[in-house]
């Protein structure tokens, strides 16, 4: 942060009267400090996030459409190559016990309902890092704030039966598809998208979970919900605002990498 521009942040919560309640207390213990928007879900969160690229992001843990954590995660996937990353300081209703596991994730926790004393710690601790805060992030360290907040958004998968073949429904017909054959992984809001150089079919799993049962190694990730089979990739071809796609071999159309993978296909 520029030391002649105030410090702004964005709240997420989806209640109004405690999102406005912890708007005053920050007023009252950060009169400096610039509230750039207030969300009342996370898919609003994310966007209002990486729309006004702010220094702190207060961020709910349940809210819907998408969790704190996840909200997290994506901002720190989507976030811009030349600002230093957001700090996080989640807003629960847990106990310490459970917000524990969030700890190393985030600057600070808060537990609702926010008090003024509380608050005051949080702060303190957001101005030390600030004022200590230098560069951007090098190369992979964005991707690896945002695999570290995937591994705490989600409770840690049972690697279960082992995958060697995956079973896709296509209409009435499941599909054998050898893992060999797949080239990437998407995910969707509740489905895994199997794509092949023949077609694409879909898996009821989560992407976590998914990529924990199989067998190969060969599947790197690309995006925050994309793993490719590296064996696949033809090319990465970068455009004038520093996004790589890539191509893959058998797969007509490019695939999106995300800034936060994107160090991994710069020439060496």
């Amino acid at each position: 942060m520029s030391p002649d521009r105030s410090p702004t942040a964005v709240i997420a919560e989806d209640e109004p009267v405690l999102a406005r309640t912890l708007a005053r207390l920050l007023e009252q213990a950060w009169p400096e400090l610039r509230i750039a928007g207030v969300a009342e879900d996370g898919l609003r969160a994310t966007e209002l996030a990486l729309a006004e690229a702010p220094d702190v992001v207060f961020l709910d843990i349940q809210m819907p459409g998408r969790n704190g954590l996840e909200v997290a995660a994506a901002v720190a996937d989507d976030w811009p190559d030349d600002r230093a990353e957001p700090l996080f300081v989640f807003v629960t209703a847990f106990d310490e016990y459970a917000v524990s596991a969030f700890e190393r994730a985030a600057v600070d926790y808060l537990l609702k309902p926010a008090t003024a004393e509380r608050l005051q710690q949080t702060v303190a601790r957001l101005k030390a890092r600030l004022a200590g805060r230098g560069a951007p992030p090098e190369a992979g360290e964005r991707a690896a704030l945002m695999q570290r907040m995937q591994a705490i958004a989600a409770p840690p998968a049972d690697p279960g039966e082992r995958i060697k073949v995956i079973r896709a429904g296509v209409g009435n017909t499941v599909r054998m598809i050898p893992l060999a054959d797949v080239l990437c992984f998407e995910a969707t809001e509740k489905y895994v998208n199997v794509v092949t150089p023949t077609g694409e079919a879909l898996v009821r799993m989560s992407l976590r979970e998914l990529m924990a049962r199989i067998d190969s190694t060969d599947f790197i990730q690309v995006h925050r919900s994309v793993m490719v089979n590296a064996g696949a990739i033809l090319s990465a071809t970068r455009d004038e605002n520093g996004h790589y796609s890539l191509s893959l071999r058998g797969l007509q159309r490019p695939l999106k990498v995300s800034r936060a993978f994107g160090h991994l296909f710069r020439p060496m």
